[in-house]
């Protein structure tokens, strides 16, 4: 039985092969199925071209699964009408054939790729953007995977791309954080004098157009600590996540991040409004003050030099801007907070119009990594983990799961949780990564391994998937599942397209699985 096993896997392997070798090196830009991190400029991370919905999703199985080459993955592909473009960090950014796996071409990259994978148009060529979270953003011919240009920008000395950019036009725009948060964790680092921003390129060849930093004025000293190394301030107030687009009013919005050293500032835990063209700052509002945070704080606690003090509470907005239109035809701009805070502004002035504190937040949840919305049915969509870390345990009662708020009043529709799974070391149940709308339905996946969909409506489970195992690869590296996280699930037509495995914070599991489903057939 064991032999007949290995035979037909042996054929199988054969068969994939011999189809790989006639496999084109070029790719189809027909069509493309997302804009950015966020499906469209919005943010809104709703798709409209899916077939799937509630009444089909039971027929979604495991078409095939690719191993990527470093654990915790958190590239997003970029889906065209035949080819799949990953990011695979240690080997580089892949082009495969969407039916198969096989590969297209390769740009070999060994750095860490942070961002969504971007398709832009420039004249005649098709070009692929995305960002190494610590060397700067790069632009690959999509044909072949050539470079075209790279650019690191100098305004900040230690700049931590972490946020996907966002094409407009002939422009680039690209959120701007810092390594200080990190690089604090050395106590004989002079902690810290660097900021982050908002920066405009010129597509076509990477070039600074502007750059906004989100603290204008320059740290100053401040004292100093063990064997005299220097403090220094006001610092921090990164912009981690992706902007959001206005594009009836040409206008930019973000949220920021801590202080990472005191003083702190009025740019800190805020959203912002900007000119598109010239960065110029319309409005914003802050949510949080005195919020100074390193991960210094994590290290030998409240203790370490560059642990500001008075320290915390580290509830930035991380997650992405969001521009939504309600049922009633009113525009809101809506956010995701840590603190587990849901906030809807008039995009116009920053006026608050609601607010909705969903759960007990923490440093790495509340709303870590971004929210999802269906504007038809007037329903946003926030994933609350709740996890406490180390010796910064979050007060109250935690309460992870998914909520749907109403768009209009910000009022709680229903809220999903489950029993957790505790296996191995991971017992976290939450939710992180950031989910995705379609039709009438939402998909998550939680820090314990499963996918999951659930009818919008009203919260019931419709299909779920473990994928807390090793799967058979299409290619020659093994594939093992683990926690979701980050940037979270994507559609396109009938493909469900997913990675697992991202345990950057805690005890989630790790994992490489870059998995694709497929809807069957009816009669399967």
């Amino acid at each position: 039985m064991v032999r007949v096993f290995i035979l037909v896997l042996s054929l199988c392997v054969a068969e994939v092969q011999a189809n790989c070798d006639d496999v084109s090196s070029t790719p189809n830009f027909n069509r493309s199925y997302s804009e950015g991190w966020g499906i469209t400029l919005s943010n809104t991370r709703y798709q409209s071209s899916s077939v799937l919905q509630a009444e089909n999703v039971n027929r979604l199985k495991l078409k095939w699964a690719y191993g990527l080459h470093n654990t915790t993955p958190r590239a997003y592909p970029l889906v065209t009408g035949d080819t799949i473009f990953i990011g695979d960090s240690g080997l580089g950014v892949v082009a495969l054939a969407r039916d198969t796996g096989c590969q297209r071409w390769l740009y070999a990259h060994e750095g860490y790729i942070a961002s969504a994978l971007l398709h832009a148009r420039v004249g005649a060529r098709d070009l692929l953007i995305f960002n190494d979270r610590i060397a700067g953003v790069y632009a690959l011919d999509a044909s072949n995977g050539t470079l075209i240009w790279h650019t690191h920008l100098d305004d900040e000395p230690l700049p931590w791309y972490s946020g996907t950019p966002l094409i407009h036009g002939a422009r680039l725009y690209v959120p701007i954080a810092s390594q200080e948060v990190g690089l604090a964790l050395n106590p004989f680092y002079g902690c810290c004098t660097t900021s982050g921003g908002m920066a405009a390129l010129d597509l076509a060849t990477g070039a600074k157009i502007w750059y906004r930093p989100t603290i204008e004025a320059p740290a100053q000293q401040t004292g100093d600590h063990w064997f005299f190394v220097q403090k220094y301030g006001p610092s921090g107030a990164p912009v981690w996540g992706a902007p959001s687009f206005d594009v009836t009013r040409n206008v930019l919005y973000y949220g920021t991040g801590q202080n990472y050293s005191h003083p702190t500032t009025d740019t800190s835990d805020a959203l912002f409004a900007v000119h598109a063209d010239s960065g110029e700052i319309i409005w914003q509002r802050q949510f949080t003050a005195d919020d100074a945070y390193t991960a210094a704080c994590n290290l030998m606690a409240l203790n370490h030099p560059n642990c500001p003090k008075p320290t915390g509470p580290d509830v930035d907005f991380g997650a992405p801007t969001m521009l939504a239109t309600t049922p009633s035809g009113r525009q809101l701009l809506i956010a995701g907070q840590k603190s587990a805070e849901v906030h809807a502004l008039d995009p116009l002035n920053g006026e608050l119009v609601w607010s909705r504190r969903i759960g007990r937040g923490g440093i790495i949840g509340g709303v870590h990594w971004g929210l999802a919305a269906n504007e038809a049915q007037g329903l946003v969509f926030a994933p609350i983990s709740d996890k406490s870390v180390l010796d910064f345990p979050s007060p109250g009662k935690a309460s992870p799961g998914l909520y749907a708020l109403d768009m209009e009043s910000g009022e709680v529709r229903w809220h999903f949780t489950r029993d957790p799974r505790c296996a191995e070391v991971a017992c976290e149940y939450g939710l992180s990564a950031a989910p995705l709308a379609t039709n009438d339905i939402v998909i998550t996946g939680s820090m314990d391994g499963y996918l999951e969909i659930y009818r919008a409506s009203d919260g019931k489970r419709l299909w779920s998937f473990d994928a807390w195992r090793k799967f058979e690869s299409i290619n020659d590296q093994p594939a093992q599942g683990g926690a979701f996280d980050a940037h979270g699930p994507m559609v396109a037509d009938d493909l469900l397209l997913v990675s697992s495995g991202y345990g950057y914070v805690g005890e989630q599991r790790q994992g490489n699985a870059f998995l694709v489903f497929e809807m069957a057939a009816e009669d399967e």
